[in-house]
Parts: C-alpha cells; sequence; structure tokens
C-alpha cells in the first residue's frame, strides 16, 4: 500500500497551496482496488527536481517525490500518483525488465516506459491524464517497453524531444535507470508481486461484486488455515486464538493502513490483509504476533510513553520469542529483530530507542510505516466480547492456562523471558501505595537505635547501684531525614486526589519516622508553607492557589533552602497538566493520577495513584 508522508499544520492558512488537492488525489488512490495495493513512500518534497516545469519522480527505492507547487487537480493528482507507482510495479528498474544492450539511454528508456503507462492508465480510464494518448500518436503496438525503446530509438534518437514522464524539465521521472536492479537467484519484486496480487484481488472483487458475495466472509483462506494451526497445534496462544475474529476485508485495511496485519485487543479483533502476499507460514509468525501483543497486555502497558515508540519496542520482544520459539516462518517486510536487543524488555528496549526517536519513528510495523499494529482507540470494533469478567483477566487466564498446559504436556521450548512475564501477568498487580512505599524504603532505611548512659535505663530503678544505658536514636541521624512535597495546586488538580496523595505521605512519613516535611504550595507561584509534622499534613494542610501551573520555582526553593539537607529527596503530587520541563538536580519522584501523564520523560519514578472513589 502506498505510504503518504504527511506533515500536519496547527492552523489551515500555514498549510501550502496545493497540499490539500493533493491529499484529495491520495484518497483517490486509495479507494481504487487496484492502485491501493500497490507499494511506495510518497513525499511532498523537490528532491530530484527541478524548479521549472517538473511534477513527479520516482526512485528505485520506491519513493516518490512530488512536487506540491504544481497547480493540479485530485483527479490529476491521482493520475501521477498511479503513474509513479505503476514504473514500481511493472519492474521498469530491474536488469532482466531492460533491453539487453551494453548501455542504457536512460531518458529514450524512461519515455517508453511512460508511453506504456500511460496507454496501460487510459485503458483502465483512471483519474484525469496530464498527457495525450500515446495510441493516437505512435502507430505501433504499445504492449512491450522493449518495442517501444528500440522505437524511439529510431525516430527520435536518444535525446526524445517529447516525454510522457511526469518530470519534463528532466525528460526523465525515473531517477537510477543507470544502475539498474539485479535479483539473486530465488528472491522476487517485491512491487511487481504486489501488483500481481492486487490484479488477482481486483479481479475477485469484480466478480464478487457482481454475484454479491462478501469476500470479507471467507471461511478457508490462508490465514484462516494459519488461525486454525493455534487452536489445533499450539496450546499457549490457543485459548487466545480462540477468543479474536480475524478479519480479512481489505477496503478495511486500506481505510486504516494496514499493509500485513493489526489487532485490537479492546474489541478482540485482528485485521489481516489477504493482498499482503505472505505464505501461511508467514501468517503463522504474524498472528502468533498479534496474539502476544494482546496477552501481554501492551495496549495498557504503555504508562503514558509515545504510542508508536512503545509498539516498536514491544515488536522487538515479541519477534525475539517468536525467533526462539520457531513459530512459523519470520516475513522479510514489516518485520521489527535485532538480535543485540535479545532477552531484554519492552521497557528496557523503549528507554534506548526513545534516545533516537527520530530514527526509530521511520521504523515500519506489520501495519505499515508511521503506523502501530497495536491499535488504541481509534480503530475499528465489533461488539461482541463476553461479559462477566474484565478483558485483562481473559488474557492473563488464558496465557497462564495455555501456559500450564504447554509445560505439563512438554509441547515445545519457551523462551524464559516469555514465561517469567506471563507468570508476572498472572500475580496481582502492586498497588501504588506500596509502591510509594518502597520509594521510601529506599530513601529512608530504618534508623539504628544506640545505646547511651545519658538516659538511663528504666531497669535501674530496681539497681539503682548498677548503671544501665538505654536504646536511644541520635540526634544527628534525625537532622536530615526529611523530604520536599511540591503540590500542585492548581485548578485542575481533585481536591480529593490532593488528600489522598497527602494522606499516604503522611503515613509513610511516620512510619519510617520521619520527624518533619517541607511543603511547597505550587499554582502560578510558589507558597512555602514550612517544614510540617507528618500528622499535620494529613489533614490539617490548609490549600493556598488553585490558580495556575508553574512548579518550577517551587523546586528551585526546595534546592536553594539553606535549611533543607542537600540529600533531602523531592516527591512532586500534580495532574501531569504542567510545563514542558522540569530541571530537578536531586533524587525526585512524581506521582500523579492514573491514566495521566507527564508531558516529558521524567529522570525520577512516575507513581500513578487510583482512586476509584473519585469520579473521572
Amino acid at each position: 500500500m502506498a505510504y503518504l508522508r504527511r506533515k500536519y499544520y496547527s492552523k489551515d492558512e500555514d498549510m501550502p497551496k496545493g497540499l490539500n488537492s493533493l491529499y484529495a488525489g491520495y484518497e483517490i488512490l486509495r479507494e481504487h482496488p487496484l492502485f491501493s495495493q500497490l507499494r511506495g513512500t510518497i513525499s511532498a518534497k523537490t528532491s530530484h527536481l527541478s524548479e521549472k516545469n517538473s511534477i513527479s519522480c520516482v526512485t528505485k527505492n520506491g519513493d516518490i517525490y512530488v512536487n506540491i507547487s504544481a497547480d493540479l487537480s485530485p483527479q490529476e493528482w491521482a493520475y501521477v500518483l498511479a503513474h509513479s507507482l505503476l514504473h514500481l510495479a511493472f519492474g521498469h528498474f530491474d536488469k532482466e525488465k531492460m533491453p539487453a544492450a551494453e548501455t542504457i539511454h536512460s531518458a529514450v528508456w524512461s519515455k517508453a516506459c511512460d508511453i506504456y503507462i500511460a496507454r496501460f492508465l487510459a485503458d483502465v480510464g483512471f483519474g484525469a491524464s496530464i498527457f495525450p494518448d500515446p495510441a493516437k500518436e505512435y502507430k505501433i503496438k504499445l504492449n512491450d517497453e522493449k518495442k517501444i525503446y528500440d522505437y524511439l530509438l529510431q525516430s527520435e534518437g536518444t535525446e526524445p524531444a517529447q516525454t510522457y514522464g511526469c518530470n519534463s524539465e528532466e525528460h526523465t521521472d525515473m531517477i537510477g535507470v543507470n544502475a539498474p536492479i539485479v535479483y539473486k537467484t530465488g528472491t522476487k519484486n517485491e512491487y511487481v508481486q504486489d501488483f500481481t496480487n492486487a490484479i488477482t484481488h481486483s479481479i475477485k472483487k469484480a466478480v464478487s461484486d457482481v454475484g454479491g458475495h462478501d469476500l470479507s466472509k471467507k471461511t478457508d483462506t490462508v490465514v484462516t488455515r494459519a488461525a486454525a494451526w493455534f487452536l489445533a497445534h499450539y496450546p499457549l496462544l490457543g485459548g487466545l486464538a480462540s477468543s479474536f475474529r480475524v478479519i480479512e476485508d481489505v477496503d478495511l485495511c486500506h481505510r486504516y493502513e494496514i499493509h500485513i496485519a493489526a489487532v485490537d485487543a479492546v474489541h478482540g479483533e485482528i485485521y489481516a490483509n489477504p493482498s499482503c502476499g505472505l505464505t501461511q507460514e508467514e501468517l503463522k509468525f504474524v498472528l502468533a504476533h498479534e496474539y502476544l501483543h494482546a496477552g501481554l497486555c501492551h495496549h495498557e502497558r504503555c504508562q503514558g510513553r509515545d504510542h508508536y515508540l512503545w509498539n516498536v519496542a514491544c515488536d522487538y520482544v515479541i519477534n525475539d520469542w517468536l525467533h526462539e520459539m520457531k513459530i512459523g516462518e519470520m516475513p522479510g517486510e514489516g518485520l521489527l529483530y535485532d538480535e543485540t536487543l535479545h532477552n531484554q524488555s519492552a521497557e528496557a528496549i523503549y528507554d534506548t530507542i526513545v534516545k533516537e526517536m527520530r530514527r526509530f519513528k521511520k521504523h515500519a510495523t506489520f501495519r505499515g510505516y508511521g503506523h502501530g499494529d497495536l491499535f488504541g482507540n481509534n480503530g475499528p470494533h465489533f461488539e461482541g466480547m463476553e461479559k462477566g469478567v474484565t478483558l485483562d483477566e481473559f488474557f492473563k487466564n488464558s496465557l497462564r492456562e495455555g501456559l500450564d498446559y504447554h509445560i505439563t504436556h512438554e509441547r515445545g521450548y519457551l523462551p524464559a523471558g516469555l514465561v517469567e512475564e506471563i507468570r508476572a501477568l498472572s500475580m496481582p498487580p502492586i498497588p501504588w501505595d506500596v509502591q510509594l512505599g518502597i520509594w521510601f524504603d529506599a530513601q529512608f532505611p530504618p534508623l539504628e537505635k544506640h545505646r547511651t548512659y545519658a538516659r538511663p535505663s528504666r531497669r535501674q530503678g530496681s539497681t539503682p547501684d548498677i548503671p544501665r544505658p538505654s536504646y536511644a536514636l541520635q540526634e544527628k541521624d534525625t537532622e536530615s531525614r526529611t523530604f520536599g512535597v511540591v503540590l500542585d495546586t492548581s485548578g485542575s488538580m481533585c481536591s480529593a486526589q490532593i488528600g489522598l496523595a497527602l494522606g499516604a505521605i503522611a503515613s509513610y512519613a511516620a512510619a519510617k519516622e520521619v520527624p518533619f516535611v517541607r511543603l511547597i504550595f505550587c499554582d502560578a507561584e510558589a507558597t512555602d508553607a514550612g517544614y510540617l509534622a507528618p500528622e499535620d499534613l494529613a489533614g490539617r494542610v490548609e490549600i493556598t492557589g488553585r490558580g495556575g501551573t508553574i512548579l518550577q520555582p517551587g523546586v528551585d526553593t526546595l534546592e536553594r533552602a539553606k535549611d533543607f539537607p542537600p540529600t533531602g529527596p523531592i516527591l512532586i503530587i500534580t495532574d501531569g497538566y504542567i510545563e514542558n520541563d522540569l530541571k530537578i538536580k536531586r533524587e525526585h519522584a512524581y506521582l500523579i493520577p492514573n491514566g495521566n501523564k507527564l508531558p516529558f520523560r521524567a529522570k525520577g519514578k512516575v507513581f500513578y495513584m487510583e482512586n476509584k472513589e473519585v469520579a473521572p
């Protein structure tokens, strides 16, 4: 499927003139049963284009560059895009397709291919042509590019006077003809294969439309046979496979730009593109990939991360496991696999790739370039899931039971990381307040009591002549035992959540023998409430502010305070609607409501508090 690199503008008036027309032409292309399945990457750039009289060009790598300054209608843009895609689909960059000559005149070969495509588009009646019909100009058969090439050499020479391509200034819209592609024995041109599959699908769709049949309800296809294999032969994923509906609908896949497959875990659907051209073994791998996305609850574990990069990180983990498990055959397209990331968790991989965000944003998943194969809340769905048990619990139970059966009956090798993650999912999650308590344990280890004669033991009263020391805490141990709280008191913060957070912090401070807590209120400005005892923090604090949100002054107040320990940690309570970045030099953590996220990558730990009594 052709992919258009879009650039989004906050205001319509900022969009360059002609871009809307290009987008409309691309939508016409996507709705066509044949051209919508051709592959290529379309960029609205002037690379390889001359400044004058140029419209588009295509490279042998599948990149199509268009000039948005060209004054074309949507129908004409659809024609231009189809023209460029057909250069790839007809294999015009392949060495074996070109004439068997020592020197290929690129301008002549490009024009011969242009004439062939122009005749093809005229025959199918697609778009609005910006070129004259070559059948009316040339009195030869236009059914072979090589014959057209020989004819042009004899009649027009090596520099044709007129071009049918979309880059008339350079007399060619094909970049890379002088270095044609040579395929090894046994390998195929994927663009040509896509075109073959597209023609097959178009014929089937035309016949089914005439006969009143629905191709999306096929019962015996390569995809359905691959899905049935899990039910009969692979118990680990059999429970998940039985709960998913596999949908093979080319039109739906084009609408949501699904090149191979995608999964909607919330609604129990897997969307498979029947025109992707994968074998049954490759589709086993793809379906297992989508089942594991849902079973491991990757849609719930994003936790405020970039959705696409999280999808990419999960793909690396799953594909590594499937490679070890030897399920099916790894497809050559849309596969994210790196041996250097072996045995790493999705969270660890995400932290690695987020440092090179621009590079990894260009990676393709099984859905395609720039799109994750893990749908969120913006995908197609149907109502048909069982009631009475939550979706997460159902997935966890299916994987746990499948794992038990797999191990009990010795059905094959499983990666240790996958077994560990399934068992971890079977355990109840650690509540947010317990996670916060673990953080407090790390910051404030238990105090050790010392024996001192300054305060006699109460047992000495029975034997006054025998001095006995008592156990007591040294003052120097408790002087630095404090922490700072920066509390977001903006109007967007729910008062019930503020009370819940302060109550939990107060209880942990008292349990860890923290005598005082430094509290800073932050909205439009910072207000220092000074040191408070934990019992005062719990219920007798008067909240001030309730204006805007700027937290940096509160952090600066604590870090610059001479009476605040230089090693004292800071806990920030906010709803996430804050400035784009916070500069904090010391140990810190964030406490935010579950479902919210910070507008930046946090360096400290992030705890997500849940309060079921507070309405969302």
